[in-house]
């Protein structure tokens, strides 16, 4: 697929654990079809799991994937990225996800994902660059995110940050309206 730079990216953070028949891996796999039908560009870590799914949905439905890899474990990027970029840490592999994504949705993970996810939320929350749509889909992440935002709250900053959204359309709706 060509690259076009006139569409708005949306990153992925997610699991590289689940496999195809895994809801998770499937629900992945649907939201990057999804995507690519809406005209999406997507990115992701480049690896297995919930992020070869979303890459292999964009890529089996005409959308473009980036994979932003890095040099920390010999891993080959899975097969369904357009345009590799690889970073020698991986605190500059997140910085380069972040700066990508015209949105983010993270996905069921582990501390990898969590890593993502608290980087993210702490630049729309420091205002460190424009604020765009965080995305969270699992209970694990509803729950880490109602802890924060009662601590926000007591800290008086925004508590809307982190939007919580069950399915693919209610995902696909609200980065229509607002990316």
């Amino acid at each position: 697929m060509a690259e076009n730079n006139k569409k708005k990216t949306i990153t992925i953070f997610g699991s590289a654990v689940p496999v195809k028949g895994d809801a998770q891996y499937d629900f992945a796999y649907e939201l990057g079809t999804a995507l690519a039908k809406s005209d999406f560009n997507i990115c992701t870590g480049g690896n297995r799991g919930i992020m070869e799914a979303a890459s292999k949905g964009a890529s089996d439905n005409g959308g473009f994937v980036y994979g932003v890899t890095v040099d920390l474990w010999d891993i080959t990027p899975n097969q369904y990225i357009d345009t590799e970029i690889r970073e020698k840490t991986l605190f500059e592999r997140i910085l380069k996800l972040l700066e990508l994504g015209d949105a983010y949705i993270v996905l069921q993970g582990g501390t990898g994902t969590f890593l993502e996810f608290a980087a993210v939320w702490e630049y729309a929350n420091k205002n460190l660059q424009k604020q765009k749509p965080i995305i969270c889909h699992s209970e694990m992440w509803k729950t880490i995110s109602d802890i924060m935002k009662a601590q926000l709250k007591l800290e008086k900053k925004d508590t809307n940050l982190v939007q919580y959204l069950d399915s693919v359309n209610e995902i696909i709706e609200y980065l229509k309206k607002t990316v």
